[in-house]
This record gives C-alpha cells, structure tokens and sequence, in this order.
C-alpha cells in the first residue's frame, strides 16, 4: 500500500540517492518523458546501474512508449533486472499490449491509461494479465487527447479508471501528478477531491509535495476513531454471538462498512503516529 510516488529524471542519477531519501513510499525513475532523446541511453544506463543496489523501497521505472526502438532498449536494460520493483508502461491502449510486455519481463506491470481509446479499454487492460498490479491516468496526455482544460473535465474519466482498477481487483489507483509545483492550496484540493473519488495517494514531481499527499490520503484522527469503533462494536457481537452489530450511533454495521473500517485501521497503522 503505497501512497506517495516520486518521479525522478533517468538521465539525473544525481537525484538518485536523494529521492530514497526524500520519503518517498516509492521511487519512479523516468526513461520516458522526463528524458530527451539524445539522452535515453545515459539515462538507460544510469538506472541499470542503480537498480542493481538495494535501496530500502520500492523502485519502479517508466519505460518509453511499447513497442517502439527505446522500449525494447529500457526491457534489455531493466525488464528483468531484480532491482525494479516494476514497469510503469505508458500509453496503454489495449490488453493485448499488456499480454506482449508481459510475456517479456517477470515484474509487476503499472499501466498508464492517457488516450480516449485507453479509457474506453480500461477495464480489459486492467484485467489483462495477472502481472498487472496497477493501473493510473497520465492526465497531461489525456487532456490534451480529449481537448480538456482543466479538472472539472477529467472527472469522468478519473471515476473510469478508478471503476476499472476496483473490478479487476487491484488496489485503487493513485491520482496522476500535479505540475503546479508552487500551487499548494491547489494541491491539497485536488486531492482531497481525488480521495472522494476513490483514489489512494498520488505521484510526485517534487519532493515538495510529498507531504501535502501524504496529509491528503492518510486517514484523519477522526476516521480512525470511528473505524475502530465499529471494529470494537463488531468483535462485541461476535462474542455475543449476535449476528447484528450495532454502531454507537444507532446504525447497523454491514460488511461493506467492516472492510472499509479495516482498511483505514491498517492504512493508519503505517502512516498515522
């Protein structure tokens, strides 16, 4: 259960030592985006090299764009190397894709959806193969591919992707990153709206904002409270024998409601003190 994922430039191994120690719950070493051309091999290199030391957390790396020369590049150089915790795949646009990597590496798959053709597969990317641990928007190319201009527009399709993490049993998904780095207040509302949503954490750009995520999807005191007493008031009824739990409150304690309680108990025994 990971809830703050920083991006680090491939081609900047100085940032390297610096992001395991930024508290960070996982790293991304970018061969993608954050690299021009002319540098894919340095950066290619220079994660090789890292992911072969132990670190202390998870490291992913994002490959470039499947199927093309660069992809099959960063698989040669990282795919299979014990380091890497798994591929971030960019660009998904189809479970058959996800089959292909998948038969070409032993990591765990996270597939960026970006596309309107992306969203519309969602769920049968999610659900492609059992390498898949995860799925996530990449807004910046997805606004762009459906012409929108701001969060108002992405709320649907962040509930899709969300809708088809959940029903192919993965974790809920973390929000994509948030580029106004200077932006906090803008930050914190996004993804207090994102958690409403259904998402679990975010990725980074900056270390900076770890913190405003970590605060934002971390369970409240509040939350946990009332998930430990609803937990409290079901283990009275067992011992009772009762078949019904009743809350302080007066409601009735489902099983969707015990779930939810167990998950903000256990997400608080690592990241609430």
């Amino acid at each position: 259960m990971l809830l703050t994922w920083l991006y680090v430039p491939g081609d900047r191994p100085d940032r390297f030592d610096k992001a395991v120690d930024s508290g960070a719950d996982a790293i991304v070493l970018d061969l993608e985006d954050a690299v021009v051309a002319g540098r894919k091999e340095y950066a290619r290199a220079a994660v090789a090299d890292f992911v072969t030391q132990a670190h202390g957390l998870p490291v992913f790396v994002r490959v470039n764009e499947l199927g093309g020369p660069e992809f099959f590049a960063d698989i040669d150089a990282v795919g299979k190397a014990r380091g890497v915790a798994g591929l971030r795949l960019p660009k998904v646009e189809s479970a058959a894709q996800v089959i292909r990597v998948a038969g070409l590496v032993g990591a765990q798959l996270h597939c960026l959806v970006e596309s309107a053709i992306g969203l519309e597969m969602a769920y049968r990317i999610a659900s492609a193969h059992p390498s898949v641990a995860g799925v996530a928007l990449g807004e910046a190319d997805l606004r762009s591919d459906l012409g929108v201009i701001d969060d108002e527009g992405l709320v649907w399709a962040r509930g899709r992707i969300v809708i088809a993490a959940r029903a192919a049993g993965l974790p809920a998904p973390p929000m994509s990153v948030y580029p106004e780095l200077s932006d906090v207040d803008g930050l914190r509302a996004s993804c207090a709206a994102g958690r409403r949503m259904g998402f679990l954490g975010r990725a980074a750009l900056h270390p900076k904002q770890l913190p405003v995520i970590l605060e934002g999807f971390r369970p409240s005191a509040d939350e946990l409270e009332r998930s430990r007493e609803l937990l409290a008031a079901v283990a009275e009824a067992t011992e009772r024998e009762s078949g019904v739990s009743v809350l302080p409150d007066g409601r009735f304690a489902d099983r969707a409601m015990i779930a939810a309680a167990q998950r903000t108990v256990h997400l608080a025994a690592r990241y609430v003190s």
